[in-house]
Order: structure tokens, then sequence, then C-alpha cells
């Protein structure tokens, strides 16, 4: 039940949350603060349920204190083993985007069920106490189980924003935890409840919408999709899983687009805009909150009690339990990762830890020992984690294997389910220009249709698919999935037409109309942040389109993103244009409307984000198309010619994450030597300081790498150093790691000390790589190693060093930051 003033308040959110101030005095606060914020709306929490309470009550007092202290902590399938999870009697596993079982970042449904019931069994196993707590299994299943084999690959939520249809996402919601119940997990991450507001950010396709109101009308209805209704009878049964809204709060809102950035906004905007997913998903019943990486004006939100426990646990009633993000409570100031009770008390109850959590386990105990974290404190987090799994049925329901569903993947990709996908597919597509009215097309005629998105899977899904990343995976990898070439192809043979492909379009071709399918390649989190919302093109020449134009053949482009960009050159050698997102699996449905395959069909998706005139951001800045755009067959605007100035002249483009590429260092990194006496900034090659010869040679193309040779027995090194610090505590805490091609030059092999400092001189804390053969090959260091090594990751100046004993001759090529493909971190190069 809401009060009054909640109902006033959300009257208003209603109307796109203009303003929502309380008119009534609002209740004390449940609990001491120093700041208490005054203009939250307060919710009345969900009824308990008495019995779960009464049964709360009796299993609490059977409960060692170092079982409490194990329910509190979350590990990641990839750090801890079954036996572990008793031993510890952890109360949660994780797996991470790459952390399936096996040597792949995803797994079939019987691997993956296999694993769920040695986690399980393992935390029932009564031996030694009194009572034994089920785990509960998460995972981020975000747009469909991207980590299933076989599972339906959903739209991203920018996509779903723009169907402005919430029955069809409780729909969607049901599906994926459908899906989950086949692999035998108990707990996604989601829903994303941002509200992004600059798309820079490498999270923004994770939003619906840079209004609230959409995660408003959303949020509700994934949580009932996910978990069903409480009080009905079938609330946690057959085919769902515990839901969880994330990231509390203000992700959207970090300055630049930063991910794990500083929100710098006002309260007013917190609440009446940030806050807007939760007012429906509380009520609805969300049995977990996520805290948010970032902070809100200065204070890491894992660190924040006024936020976390008086606002979300006071006044909006939360009840449930708050998880951590990965690592999150490491950033708290004057915690470590393996160490942090700020984050207990300021109300987050299970730490996720998923490398950390044996270091954690352990500092945890001892806080609460010596009373740093009081009793009370952990049995408030202990009851919230017990009430969620007992609401959840995990105590009745056995096994994983035993459950419904469990193992069957004749489940995966139904018919129905997948006729729903694809609906959402055809209802996310936004027309943003159809000159002469050429959509819809006639597929008894010729077609050409260019760029890899059309072919690619991946590329219509993007991150979270399969793999954190997304990167580099194959149509092999989607038993059920169709791309968008393989609807285009169905649509032309139905009506007798000829289709031909050329995925880098051969301007030599003819056809009656070209299809180009293009956009951005896969990302997730960070490494999707950008500096400017300039459309790069990548998988083939988009400026071939003119060529086409000039021909006199006209061009349909299908534009697939994680969020709007400026396209303007795009728009222009295109007589219609469709923003497509990242539809997923079901690329039929994009064919449906190219083609109006239905009588019934036509383009009613409408723009949840503004569309950017300029590629300075934030989109909202200079708007080309605005909130509610979206043409559709009828529509007769024309778009007119635009203008093609990026606005970029004075922005600075340079990638922190490439620090030496085709034979030179990228801004702001530069190349250096380095003596225990001496320095010298390279102007040119060849060059040395001391015993150390640096010239150029070639690994790709002529000249794009280095050549160095030790002459002496001195220390030297070569480096790439900045003169303004650079922060990778987010790159270290997300599995990234330092990679660069080698080979060597007359040894077969050679042993070389690879730094990453922030100390100016010499990098001293160095890890041992060995380069093998005179071929090129590519190493990768785990950024956490460095930090391990006691690397202040938030301060780094030297992102690279390397020396090596007298008489080393080596080839150094293309240094940077990439993913951790097998999220094991590798210390030693390999």
């Amino acid at each position: 039940m809401f009060t009054k003033a909640v109902l006033r308040c959300t009257l208003v959110i209603a109307l796109f949350f203009l303003a929502c101030k309380q008119q009534t005095k609002t209740p004390e606060p449940l609990l001491e603060s120093k700041a208490m914020l005054t203009d939250w709306p307060v919710f009345e929490p969900q009824p308990l349920d008495p019995k779960i309470e009464a049964r709360i009550d009796r299993i609490l007092p059977q409960l060692t204190l170092e079982q409490k202290v194990g329910q509190i902590i979350q590990a990641d399938s990839e750090s801890v083993t079954p036996e572990e999870v008793k031993q510890y009697r952890l109360g949660s596993v994780l797996s991470g985007g790459n952390s399936a079982p096996g040597n792949k970042a995803y797994a079939d449904a019987q691997t993956w069920l296999q694993m769920a019931d040695q986690y399980y069994n393992a935390s029932v196993d009564a031996e030694g106490v009194a009572v034994a707590i089920p785990i509960i299994w998460g995972i981020d299943a975000v747009h469909g189980h991207g980590n299933l084999e076989g599972a339906i690959v959903l739209p991203h939520n920018i996509g779903l924003g723009a169907t402005h249809n919430p029955e069809l996402i409780q729909k969607l919601a049901a599906i994926t935890a459908h899906e989950l119940t086949v692999s035998g997990h108990d707990w996604t991450f989601a829903p994303t409840l941002a509200v992004p507001q600059d798309v820079r950010w490498g999270r923004s396709y994770e939003g619906f919408s840079e209004a609230p109101d959409l995660a408003n009308r959303y949020a509700d209805k994934i949580v009932l999709g996910l978990q069903g209704q409480r009080g009905d009878a079938g609330f946690m049964g057959a085919g769902r899983v515990i839901s969880c809204a994330k990231h509390f709060l203000a992700d959207g809102a970090t300055e630049n687009g930063v991910d794990q950035g500083d929100a710098k906004i006002d309260e007013s905007e917190l609440l009446n805009v940030h806050a807007a997913g939760y007012y429906s998903a509380i009520p609805a019943g969300v049995q977990t909150v996520m805290a948010s990486f970032s902070s809100y004006n200065g204070r890491k939100l894992h660190g924040d009690y006024e936020l976390l426990t008086e606002v979300l646990k006071g006044k909006l009633g939360f009840n449930g339990f708050v998880v951590g993000d990965w690592n999150g409570h490491g950033q708290v100031p004057g915690c470590t990762n393996e160490d942090c009770p700020n984050a207990i008390n300021a109300g987050v109850d299970m730490f996720m830890a998923p490398d950390s959590w044996k270091g954690l386990y352990e500092s945890t105990l001892k806080h609460v020992k010596e009373g740093t974290i009081t009793l009370e404190r952990l049995d408030d987090a202990v009851r919230r984690i017990l009430r969620v799994k007992l609401a959840s049925g995990i105590f009745e329901k056995g096994a994983p294997s035993t459950r419904p569903f469990a193992g069957d993947e004749n489940q995966l990709a139904l018919p129905a389910h997948c006729a729903l996908a694809r609906q959402a597919v055809r209802e996310s597509l936004v027309l943003l220009k159809n000159n002469n009215q050429l959509l819809p097309l006639d597929a008894s005629k010729t077609i050409l249709v260019v760029g890899d998105g059309a072919e690619h899977i991946i590329k219509a899904a993007g991150g979270w698919t399969l793999s954190w990343q997304g990167e580099g995976h194959t149509n092999d990898e989607f038993p059920n999935g169709e791309s968008i070439l393989e609807g285009i192809k169905e649509a032309v043979a139905k009506k007798g037409g000829k289709l031909i492909f050329s995925p880098e379009a051969d301007t030599n071709l003819t056809a009656d109309v070209v299809i180009a399918v293009f956009g951005e390649d896969p990302y997730a989190e960070f490494q999707g942040d950008r500096k400017h919302l300039d459309f790069v093109p990548n998988g083939f020449d988009t400026e071939k389109l003119a060529t086409y134009k000039e021909k006199g053949i006209p061009v349909v482009s299908v534009f697939l993103s994680g969020r709007p960009m400026w396209t303007n050159p795009e728009l222009n050698n295109s007589d219609a244009f469709v923003a497509a997102w990242l539809p997923g699996s079901e690329g039929g449905g994009v064919s449906d409307l190219l083609f109006q395959r239905d009588s019934g069909y036509d383009f009613t998706g409408k723009l949840s984000f503004s569309w950017p005139a300029t590629a300075v951001a934030p989109q909202t800045k200079d708007v080309l198309f605005g909130l509610g755009y979206g043409l559709n067959y009828g529509s007769t605007e024309k778009v007119p010619l635009l203008l093609e100035d990026a606005g970029l002249e004075n922005v600075t483009v340079a990638s922190t994450g490439v620090f030496f590429d085709k034979g030179q260092a990228t801004a702001p990194w530069q190349l250096q030597l380095q003596s225990a006496e001496l320095e010298k900034q390279v102007a040119s090659f060849p060059t040395s300081i001391g015993g150390l010869l640096v010239a150029k040679t070639d690994h790709k193309a002529q000249e794009d790498a280095l050549k160095l040779e030790w002459t002496s027995t001195e220390l030297l090194q070569a480096q790439l150093v900045t003169a303004s610090p650079v922060d990778m505590a987010r790159e270290s805490n997300g599995a990234m790691e330092l990679a660069f091609y080698a080979r060597n030059f007359g040894q077969e092999t050679a042993t070389v000390q690879i730094g990453l400092c922030g100390t100016p001189g010499l990098c001293n804390q160095t890890l041992a790589v060995t380069i093998s053969g005179q071929e090129w090959k590519a190493y990768r260091l785990s950024l956490s190693c460095f930090e391990k090594l006691g690397v202040d990751m938030s301060n780094i100046t030297t992102a690279f060093s390397i020396s090596a004993p007298q008489g080393t001759q080596l080839g150094l090529a293309a240094i940077q930051l990439a993913t951790d493909a097998d999220a094991k971190p590798g210390c030693n190069g390999q």
C-alpha cells in the first residue's frame, strides 16, 4: 500500500516527474541521520509473511557466528568450489559474464545444471551445523539468458524502451525466468533501472529511456514477469526466479557518462528522475536491490548509509536485501576488496566478492567479533537474506536438477517465446527517415544486402551475450537464432526475388535496392564508454552508400547500436534509415518491417532517447530527433540534407585504453626511456639512453612496432607515460588485461620484466614474462596481478614499462588494455 503522499508523488511521476514535492509532513526518520533527505516519498513496506518471520526467528539462533558471516558473502563460480561453499557456509554464488563452467564463457543447460547441483548440495549438507541454508545462484540475464547455449537473446533495454509496451515487457521477463530455470539458476540481476542522461556511458543500452516515466512503467512489469505476483499461487513457483533492481542509485547520471563515475546532481533530480523505477519495483515486490558502483556527489553508493538504509530501506519501505556489485565495496573510502565493514554498516546486506570472498570473510568475522560490525546489524542482514530465500521457496524446491524444466533444452526458444521476441524486435525499430516512402520494400525485386551487421548475430545482440563483452562469437553459437540476413533471405525467397550479399559492399554490383546493416561492435560496461557520439564506421565503409545513390539505387540503412549516435553522413546517404538498436537473436523481426511481411505490420517504435544533431555529448544538448519521434509507412515527412560537421574540433578523442599503436604512442601517452639517473622523451628514431637502443620494425605494417636492444647490465626501461595520472581501478576490478605483441630477434627466448605504476622514474613492481620464439605472439597480464603487487590502480602514470637482461633484442607492438577473455587472471603473460 501507498501513503497519500506517495499517491500524489506517483501521479506526478506519470507526468514525467516534472515535480514531486510532498505536501504533508513526513514521518520521523526510521534511523538516525546526519543529513536526512526530506522530499522522498514514503512507502508502506510490503507486508511481511508472519510464517516466514516466525521461521527466521527459529533459524537465526541456531546459526553460528561463522554461518551468519558466510551468509552475507557471495563468491564467483570461477573462484569458489562446492567444498568451500560448504566449509564457509556462503550465502550465494554468482557467475560473472565470463564465468561459465567449462572452457567457454557460456555453457549448455546440462553443464550449468551439474554445477548448480554441486553448489546446492554442498550448501544443504548439514554436517557440523544445526541448520544448513541453501545458496541462491545469481547471473546477469539482462536481455534473456545470455550465457546459456540455445536461449533466446532479447532486444537490449534501449530497444524495449522504444516499444512503449509494458505488457509485452512483462511477457519477455517471464521468458527469461523460464529459461533460467532450465539451467538451474535462482536469481537474475535484472531489471536495470538506470535513466541514462549521457549516452557516452557504456551501459546506456541497459536503460529504457532518458526520461524516467518508462523506467517507472516497466520496472514493476519486469519484477512480476520474473517472480510472479506476491500472494498468488504461482509466486516464485515453476519458471520463476528472484529479481534484482539495479543499480541504486543514479548510475545513469554520472558526469560525462563515465562508468562507475560520480553523479553530480541535486536531490530533486536524484529522487524525481533516477529513483523512478524503484517507485514501482518495490511495491511490486522486488526481492533484491543492487548497490551502484557509482557515487552521488562524491559519496560511494556502497558506503552511503543515508541512501541505502534511510531512503531505500526506510522511506521506500524495501524489506528485501541489498547486494553489492562486483567488488564495489572495495571502492568505498577506507576499504579494500578484502576488508570493508563500512559497506555492511551503510546497508549492503550481501557482499558481491567474486575473487576476494575468502579474505573478506575473515576480515568481516573479525569485525563482528570486535564490534565494528554489530551483531544486531549482522542479524538484520542475515534476516533479510533468509526472508528472500524463504519467500523464493529455495528451502523446499530441492536440488536444481529436480525442479520443473531443469535441463530440458526443449524448453529453450519455444515457438511462442520466439514469436514474442520477434514481436519485440518489430516494435523496437524506429524509422528515422523514409523519404519518398521507400519502405516497405518489394521483396520480389533484386535486393543487395551489404554490411557485416546483416550476417553476424552477435553484432545484433551486443554485450552480455554468450560472454561479458560479446566479442568474437559466430552464428554457430546461436543454435536457435536467426540473423537479420537470414530473415531477409526468407522474405525475398518467399516472393521470388533475388538476393545478393556483399558484406564489404562491392560498388560494382547493381540491384533495385540496397539494404545496409551496420553499426557498433559489441561492448559492455566501461569498455563501451566514449568521449563523443560520432559513429566511426567499422565492418565496411559506409561512404560506399553514396556510390549506390549516385548510381540511382535507393539505400535503406539498418543501424545497430547501443545508443543514439551522430550519423548525419549515413543519414544523408540513405533514403530510409532504421534505428534497430540491439535486437538480439530474432533477426527476422527486422525483415518483417523492411518488407511488411504481414498486412498488420508497420513501424510503431518511438525514440525513448533523443537523437543527437552533433557528436558532442550529452545527446540532449543538440537534438536532431526528439523523444517520441518515429515515422511509419504512411508518413510523408522528408528528412532534408543534414550538416556533416560533427563538432569535434576541440574534443579530445584519444582513448586511455590504447597506449601504443601503429608505430606511435597514443595521446595522452608518450614513449620515454628511463635509467636510474636519466629519462629521455622519444621524439625520433633510432634513439638510445645508455645501453638501451630503440628503433622501428614491422609487425603488421611498415614500422608499426618497436625494436629494443639492451647492450648493458644497467637497469633500463622503455615506458609509456603520461603527465596526468589515470584511474584504472575499474579496469582492474573489471578483469581487464594489459596486452601486447612481442617477438625475439636473435635469441629464442627472453625473460623480461613488465611494469605498470604511478611512481615517476623506474617501475619497481614488475611481473616476469617469457617471450618465446621469433614469431609475433600475443601476451596478456591481468591488471589485478599488478594490484596484488601493491600498485595503486587509481593513480597510474606509467601504463607500460619493459626491461630485460643484457643481450636481449625484442620487437614490441600494439600495447593496450584488453578484455580478459577467459576470466582466469594470468600473471605470466600467457
